[in-house]
């Protein structure tokens, strides 16, 4: 149960920022999330927020494989149930091995390809240490260029502050 209420319908007592946040939620995403329930609360932040996670999950560079990959990786990382139920359908739709959904699940071994060991690490390492090391960083950047070791990052960030907010207020 969260610890402060969400915000899941667009009613009369809500400000006119919240209305205008809440509108451009549910017309990017089709529905009002979870993580907007929350962000509502400080409308002007979860715009900005929302543009990002927009740009993120929808402008991105990267595979579809690889950031759902990512997403779901940090999910687990941060133990939020919600980014996890949310992102798996679409993880394996973009490709995503069912045994790779099960070893971060469960944590059954598999043979990870090149591409999963890179991403996994990548994610479990930036979010443990708030770095990685200058090979994982080098071999992010020959997989996936400069920009797109940057965006990998913003990507990781981006659901590690969603884990954040989420599970400080109970709606992970």
């Amino acid at each position: 149960m969260a610890s402060i209420p969400l915000i899941t319908d667009r009613t009369e007592d809500l400000t006119d920022e919240q209305r205008e946040t809440y509108d451009w939620v549910v017309e990017s995403r089709g529905k009002m999330i979870r993580p907007f329930e929350v962000m509502l609360h400080t409308p002007k932040i979860a715009r900005y927020v929302a543009e990002l996670g927009a740009e993120i999950r929808f402008g991105s560079s990267l595979s579809g494989h690889d950031r759902e990959l990512v997403i779901i990786t940090a999910a687990v990382v941060h133990g939020c149930a919600f980014e996890w139920d949310s992102h798996l359908p679409l993880a394996r739709a973009a490709g995503v091995r069912p045994e790779v959904v099960d070893y971060l699940a469960n944590g059954r071994s598999v043979q990870l390809t090149d591409t999963e060991l890179l991403l996994i690490g990548f994610v479990r390492e930036l979010c443990a240490e708030s770095t990685v090391s200058p090979a994982r960083f080098a071999d992010a950047r020959a997989y996936l260029g400069e920009s797109g070791v940057v965006e990998l990052c913003l990507t990781v960030g981006y659901y590690t502050m969603l884990g954040y907010v989420m599970g400080a207020c109970g709606a992970c």
